[in-house]
């Protein structure tokens, strides 16, 4: 790669904030094309970072909700202004990654499902049990542990995602976010994600250690089987793989929160 065509330093933190969230990011307009392809690859270590800030966000809302109203609703609250933050990107990761494998669909009929717009049956059934756990999993948690979890939910999803898209190749065919970020992402990208989740688990850790231990157990069981399955039905990645793996971390996080 020519040094002119690579991203300057501040880019790849900047492009992971556009990349997971719809707040503007005028700066990024000055990179040329192939600037913005670097530092897209590059923003992968800064998801966890990133997803720091989303569940800060979250949990703030939860929280100021909750002066008001009870906690059901200040959990819904809290996760419409989340999905309104994120523009629901992991929440339409879910719809279509269910929707393409409810059913016995595999290779390309799998890839065109997951590509259409609409949401099927599965789609609809996975997404609402999904986010309905996510709420019930947040109002079980006593008050101060359930700021924690959800910083550390919305940390280490990403993550989740970062993992999968470095142990698991994209599909070969892929043309999407998938193959732009995860094809041959280096280590010391992974290490670097490792290293920008720690500031959205210290809190967690601080309230209860055993509940990052059991989200890793789960994390490497998780991510043992969906890279195996993916490998079966359609021989790689997709972005809404990744998504669906992000979402399913946070889920973790705040499953192994209730079990304290």
């Amino acid at each position: 790669m020519d040094a002119s065509d690579r991203a300057p330093g501040w880019a790849p933190p900047l492009m992971a904030v556009q990349f997971l969230t719809r707040l503007p990011v005028p700066v990024l307009a000055r990179l040329t094309g192939a600037q913005a392809g670097d530092g897209l690859t590059r923003a992968m270590a800064w998801l966890p970072l990133v997803g720091t800030l989303i569940g800060g966000v979250t949990a703030g809302v939860y929280v100021a909700a909750g002066l008001v109203w009870p906690p059901v609703v200040a959990a819904v609250l809290a996760l419409m202004v989340e999905a309104l933050l994120t523009g629901a990107f992991h929440e339409d990761a879910v719809a279509d990654f269910c929707d393409a494998f409810g059913g016995i669909a595999r290779g390309d009929d799998a890839l065109r499902i997951m590509r259409d717009s609409r949401i099927g049956s599965y789609g609809a059934l996975g997404l609402g049990l999904s986010v309905a756990l996510r709420v019930a999993a947040i109002v079980a948690l006593p008050a101060g542990i359930a700021v924690a979890a959800i910083v550390a939910a919305a940390t280490v999803g990403r993550l989740w995602a970062v993992l999968l898209a470095y142990i698991l190749p994209p599909v070969a065919a892929g043309t999407g976010l998938a193959a732009r970020i995860g094809r041959g992402m280096p280590l010391r990208r992974l290490a670097g994600a490792l290293l920008l989740t720690v500031p959205g688990v210290v809190l967690l850790v601080m309230h209860d250690p055993a509940a990052l231990v059991f989200t890793a157990g789960a994390g490497v069981v998780f991510l043992w089987w969906i890279a195996r399955f993916l490998r079966g039905r359609i021989g790689g990645s997709t972005g809404d793989c990744l998504g669906f793996a992000a979402y399913m971390g946070q889920l973790a996080v705040l499953l192994a929160a209730g079990m304290a």
